[in-house]
């Protein structure tokens, strides 16, 4: 089993790892609490929680089976040697189970607040079915070998399956409606973050052992860092750049009690003042 060679590279990588959990942790938050002042999820892409349900769960089996598993632990060994360290760290699974819970939270929050006329896709229900199954199938080739590996393999290639497809419908939402409001943007510059630190933890490790296996070895950790990154820059240009001013966004059982649009266009707020 590897150890750190540099105590102080071992301190920043623990120091970026819990900065990238904090970071992805809290970005959850801005559009929970966004939904519950608004009561309303009119903005929010009910195919990209969905998507992103699966991708979390997914990369949740992955992160606590080769934690905790000393024999997928061992199988790692004999695949990448043993002078490697397991790519996995207590952060990573600390995410991945808040990541869940939170994402949970969304998806209850589509089913008890005001939707308008969203729905989810049937192409997005027929994906997430199809990766189930899936993932069940490849469990019951892998029980007689007892190849644990492999199949928490499959788990990670699924999450970074998803991680490239779930931003796809809120941007594409973004793009028809010309607008990114009930989208929270605090959530994208909290993932953007996470997605840089985590990325840097990865080569501080890789700087330390003197080799990048860990890269390759935890593929999916790598492309998750990345993907996450190059979709957030498409957010942030999407909502300072693309579409700046926020439109009114007025639900009908906010037009039924008479009260005030949370969210007001730049223009209305301009002729308030005045």
């Amino acid at each position: 089993m590897a150890s750190w060679n540099s105590i102080p590279l071992e301190i920043t990588y623990q120091v970026l790892g819990w900065t990238a959990f904090l970071s992805w942790s809290i970005s959850f938050y801005p559009q929970v609490i966004l939904n519950f002042r608004r009561k309303s999820v009119v903005g929010l892409n009910f195919d990209f929680v969905l998507l992103n349900l699966t991708k979390h769960s997914s990369y949740l089996i992955y992160n606590s089976a080769l934690y905790f598993s000393s024999a997928i632990q061992q199988q790692y060994y004999e695949k990448y040697g043993y002078g490697e360290m397991i790519p996995v760290a207590a952060n990573d699974v600390a995410f991945s189970i808040h990541a869940v819970l939170l994402t949970a939270i969304t998806l209850f929050q589509i089913v008890i607040y005001e939707r308008g006329s969203q729905k989810l896709s049937k192409l997005t229900i027929a994906i997430v079915a199809a990766v189930w199954l899936f993932a069940g199938v490849c469990f019951f080739i892998a029980l007689p070998s007892h190849s644990w590996l492999w199949l928490i393999s499959i788990f990670n290639s699924i999450q970074v399956f998803m991680t490239v497809i779930k931003y796809i419908p809120q941007v594409f939402m973004n793009f028809t409606r010309k607008s990114t409001d009930g989208f929270s943007i605090g959530n994208i510059l909290l993932d953007f973050l996470g997605g840089v630190t985590n990325y840097s933890q990865m080569v501080v490790q890789s700087i330390d052992q003197g080799s990048w296996v860990n890269f390759y070895g935890n593929i999916g950790k790598t492309l998750l860092s990345l993907v996450s990154i190059f979709f957030d820059i498409i957010f942030i240009c999407q909502h300072y750049v693309l579409y700046p001013d926020k439109k009114v966004q007025v639900s009908p059982k906010l037009m039924e009690e008479g009260r005030e649009p949370l969210v007001k266009s730049s223009d209305q707020a301009e002729s308030e003042k005045a």
